[in-house]
């Protein structure tokens, strides 16, 4: 059995990509139905990055779903570095011009997303089987998947891949249209989520001899802390006690004794790489989000980098639309793509500068130490750094 169906988007991915695109066409008057291979629970189970742009907050307010995260959200004007046992902070309120960031979870906004579009009726296909993309390098694109025994035909005239780093849609782009970069990092973050006062009101980024480590939050009773450790260990290897320790060892006196501690609600690994493809236009399929990019978080690039994807792409959709124009369309991938190998610059930067890599001995920590401290002594090298974490402006790839 089979069943048609027209729409003018079909979005692959329910994450807060494909949900916020979704957000942003309704409220254009454009359709678009969201497919996603699990479910709804699953989706909000998965525990990403907390750290807000203005350029995400701005796009949250007008896809209308900013309330809560105005409520709950927690605007930080700095962040502390900590290395040779000292911390110091970065003023990116003063040293940007009153810029700042928000601390909201993301799984918060994917949960203020869905139920966003749930209220409003709009169609979301969760569990979506064999979803497969067709015909999208011609003006009648087809997305093909099966539900409960039946199979679905999706025609629309937009394919947007917002089905992150394994999904079908970059998997499906001709392998000699598409080009890919990577570099994987020799370990990962073990995270760990509790239900704690945060051991500070800001961020800590952490040089520690025995690795890096992250002090964040989720709000004023729910801390997330992150240890760098070998890609060989396994969440089994860490107890909650044997976390709290090492974190401990890697933190400055005040901050160890400000630390509280408690039983876990979440703890994971999560592997660093950073990754770009391009181009993140094939016909008319975009990619969006981390199916086109990833990341490594140490710079809180990544939802952000999303969502300049996201309001990039419903601009060219609504240009295309309202203003019978392909201009959008045709400079997404360069617009996209300018913003992204600045963000991938810096998280590499940031990366390579707070982490202990592998064989590189102590010299390598001295001149780590030796930067942090040109950093914090020089007004343009704090500046520097603050303009990259606050983030780019909006109209950057325009330029």
């Amino acid at each position: 059995m089979t069943k048609a169906t027209r729409t003018q988007v079909a979005i692959i991915g329910a994450g807060p990509s494909g949900l916020l695109l979704g957000q942003l066409l309704y409220k254009a008057g454009i359709d678009a139905i969201i497919l996603e291979r699990q479910t709804g629970d699953y989706v909000l189970s998965r525990i990403r990055a907390g750290v807000l742009e203005q350029v995400c907050i701005d796009l949250l307010d007008e896809a209308g779903v900013g309330q809560r995260m105005h409520k709950e959200g927690l605007i930080h004007g700095g962040f502390d570095l900590l290395f040779k046992g000292e911390r110091h902070r970065i003023d990116m309120n003063q040293l940007t011009g009153g810029k700042n960031v928000m601390v909201y979870g993301q799984t918060e906004v994917t949960r203020d997303l869905m139920d966003a579009r749930q209220s409003l009726g709009l169609p979301t296909v969760y569990e979506a089987q064999n979803v497969q993309v067709h015909d999208f390098e011609t003006a009648k694109p087809r997305v093909t998947y099966e539900k409960d025994g039946v199979t679905h035909t999706i025609e629309c005239d937009f394919i947007a891949g917002c089905d992150g780093f394994h999904g079908v849609c970059r998997a499906s782009a001709p392998k000699d249209k598409i080009r890919e970069y990577e570099k994987v990092y020799p370990f990962g973050w073990l995270g760990l989520l509790s239900d704690t006062p945060p051991v500070h009101h800001e961020l800590i980024y952490v040089n520690s001899p025995r690795g890096f480590a992250l002090c964040s939050q989720r709000s004023a009773t729910r801390s997330r802390y992150y240890l760098q450790v070998p890609l060989t260990d396994k969440v089994e290897d860490w107890s909650d006690e044997a976390f709290w320790d090492e974190l401990r060892n890697r933190l400055d006196p005040e901050a160890r004794a400000n630390l509280v501690t408690g039983p876990s609600i979440e703890k994971s690994i999560a592997p660093l790489r950073s990754f770009v493809t391009e181009p993140m236009r094939f016909g008319r399929m975009f990619l969006a989000g981390d199916a086109g990019h990833i990341v490594p978080p140490t710079g809180a690039k990544g939802l952000n980098l999303a969502a300049t994807d996201v309001k990039y792409l419903s601009t060219a959709i609504v240009e295309y639309y309202k203003e019978n124009s392909e201009a959008g369309i045709d400079s997404y991938s360069e617009r996209c793509l300018r913003r992204i190998w600045r963000a991938e610059r810096f998280s590499w930067w940031f990366t390579q500068l707070m982490h202990r890599f592998p064989g590189e001995g102590e010299i390598a920590q001295k001149f780590q130490e030796a930067e942090l401290d040109y950093l914090i002594h020089s007004e343009a090298g704090s500046r520097t750094m603050a303009e990259n974490y606050v983030g780019l402006p909006l109209d950057f790839g325009d330029r």
